[in-house]
């Protein structure tokens, strides 16, 4: 798909959007563990419920999402809170993080495995990788149907396998489908 029809979809799905950004579970649970200062990067960022958040907590946040209408919203919710965010419309497929620029890489309900590398790249030694997404093992049909955006088993491990892995959740279709965080892989990882 082209940018400029990614970019109407998802326009488009954020204007329809309501009530608070979404704040990935990922964070939710282990904020505590992100460092007081730095450089953090919420990637495909959408209405930026985890930019906000990271911002709260003291870091620098950069946010970005090929949708100029999330990136707006965020902004607005931004100056609302009075938080400095420095968010973009950019492409992170196409301009995707420098290397060696980030304390913190945050992201979430977003798949490009070819970007994942220079993703990598783009921590710092000692960063903190945050990675929420949605897999093939699903108990319901929440989150994309298409294979290219859905997790296999244990993948997000094996996309970022040179870091030490502090926190890693994937249920799969395990014991009572009601409970649990279903669906979804999640992974904070530090660079060694």
């Amino acid at each position: 798909m082209s940018t400029q029809l990614l970019q109407q979809k998802w326009n488009t799905i954020y204007q329809q959007a309501e009530g608070e950004p979404h704040i990935a579970e990922v964070l939710q649970h282990n904020h505590y563990l992100l460092p007081t200062e730095g450089v953090a990067l919420d990637l495909a960022c959408g209405r930026g419920g985890n930019a906000l958040l990271m911002a709260e907590r003291g870091l620098s946040v950069k946010a970005w999402d090929i949708s100029e209408v999330a990136i707006d919203l965020l902004a607005t919710r931004a100056i609302d809170k009075d938080l400095t965010i420095d968010a973009q419309v950019r492409d992170v497929v196409k301009n995707p993080p420098e290397p060696n620029s980030l304390d913190v890489l945050f992201v979430s309900h977003f798949l490009s495995r070819s970007l994942c590398p220079a993703l990598y790249e783009a921590i710092k030694p000692g960063g903190l990788l945050m990675y929420q997404t949605f897999c093939e093992q699903k108990v319901n049909d929440s989150g994309p149907s298409n294979p290219d955006y859905l997790l296999t088993d244990n993948e997000l491990l094996r996309l970022f396998a040179g870091m030490k892995v502090r926190v890693y959740r994937e249920e799969a279709l395990l014991g009572q489908h009601n409970e649990g965080m279903r669906n979804q892989a999640w992974l904070f990882a530090e660079k060694r």
